[in-house]
């Protein structure tokens, strides 16, 4: 390892050491609470660009699992093919891991990705500093180097995990078009599971000529303004009756179609206990989350409501449509990691278009 340093725009330093991939790395500095499941959140395409900090202070100890594919060709360990985020930061690195799944450590993985992990650094303070001060830029470099900061919110990020061509999963049930936004491979599995045929296609893409019962919209990274032709077809999709379900950015973009605003958070929800309540109920579901925007409900037009609300802070966890069959949320029912309160909600999808 070698000594290196996490640098904030703000000016603010924490000294470390680097392993990985030993480089430079530029990005905004997010931080997620959760205690398990780093294989997942580091392959998820909403960390695409951004600069990951692991509050739980030991990372790497279950090491690093295969990457097998399913039937459909779609990771079982993993969220998508490859690192999603610029740069992890964790507390203590474990250089041994002991699980019967583990294939070789995180500082191998990382390495062969080319991604620099800085290890070593008081990430308590690191996190109470991006919760009272707000996201920030940041960057990772070695010492006695220099590279300049970078915002990836300017990039349209979504353009950059979608995929280049349409797939299909699944061989029976009712077909929905899945618009990759970014998506992680678990909701894809979540819906052919609960009895759908999926095309997935890219986020411009023009479905319209296509045969399909539904319309997916998935997670994904970034401003979601940017996204501009997603926006653009969903706007066009609801002015007919099919059958619409969002996640996470899915549920920001629906908004934006309908003619809400969406706005960026202070620091944002990444977390596996983020609790949310059903508007007119009373049961709280906890919830895994990953997302730095989020749907201003003070913007919603006529025949559109509240879906679900943040127990914690009072933002949009969802909207739905007064009378017809579209609805999204912003937490994720597929979990994984996470607790699975609310993968229902897939099933409930499919039986609206079944």
């Amino acid at each position: 390892m070698i000594n290196g340093k996490l640098v904030l725009e703000n000016g603010i330093e924490f000294k470390g050491q680097l392993f990985g991939a030993p480089g430079s790395s530029a990005g905004e500095v997010v931080f997620n609470t959760g205690m398990v499941g780093y294989p997942e959140a580091l392959t998820d395409p909403s960390y695409h660009g951004q600069i990951l900090t692991l509050t739980y202070p030991l990372v790497g100890n279950y090491g690093v699992p295969s990457f097998e594919l399913d039937e459909d060709g779609l990771p079982m360990n993993f969220e998508s093919n490859r690192i999603q985020v610029s740069g992890l930061i964790i507390s203590t690195a474990s250089f041994d891991s002991s699980h019967w799944t583990a294939e070789c450590t995180l500082d191998d993985w990382f390495r062969s990705c080319g991604v620099p992990i800085l290890s070593g650094i008081d990430t308590r303070e690191l996190t109470k500093t991006l919760r009272d001060k707000g996201t920030m830029l940041g960057k990772i470099v070695p010492e006695g180097e220099d590279i300049p900061f970078h915002d990836p919110n300017i990039r349209n990020l979504v353009a950059e995990v979608s995929i280049s061509e349409p797939e299909e999963y699944g061989t029976q049930g009712p077909r929905v078009v899945l618009i990759d936004t970014g998506v992680k491979a678990s909701i894809i599995r979540c819906l052919v599971k609960a009895g759908a045929r999926v095309l997935r296609v890219p986020w411009d893409y023009d479905f319209f000529d296509d045969e399909y019962d539904g319309i997916f919209l998935s997670n994904g990274p970034g401003d979601p303004k940017l996204a501009e032709a997603t926006i653009a077809n969903l706007s066009r999709a609801l002015k007919g009756k099919v059958p619409i379900f969002g996640i996470c950015l899915g549920n920001q973009l629906l908004a934006l179609a309908a003619g809400a605003d969406t706005y960026k958070l202070k620091f944002g929800h990444r977390a596996q206990n983020q609790p949310c309540q059903e508007v007119g109920a009373t049961r709280c579901y906890v919830t895994s989350q990953n997302h730095g925007f989020a749907v201003d409900a003070s913007t919603l037009p006529d025949g559109w409501r509240q879906w679900f609300i943040n127990l914690n802070d009072q933002t949009n966890e969802g909207i739905r449509h007064e009378w017809k069959p579209i609805r999204s949320v912003q937490f994720h029912p597929e979990a994984t990691p996470g607790p699975t309160d609310t993968v229902g909600l897939f099933d409930r999808f499919v039986d609206m278009i079944s």
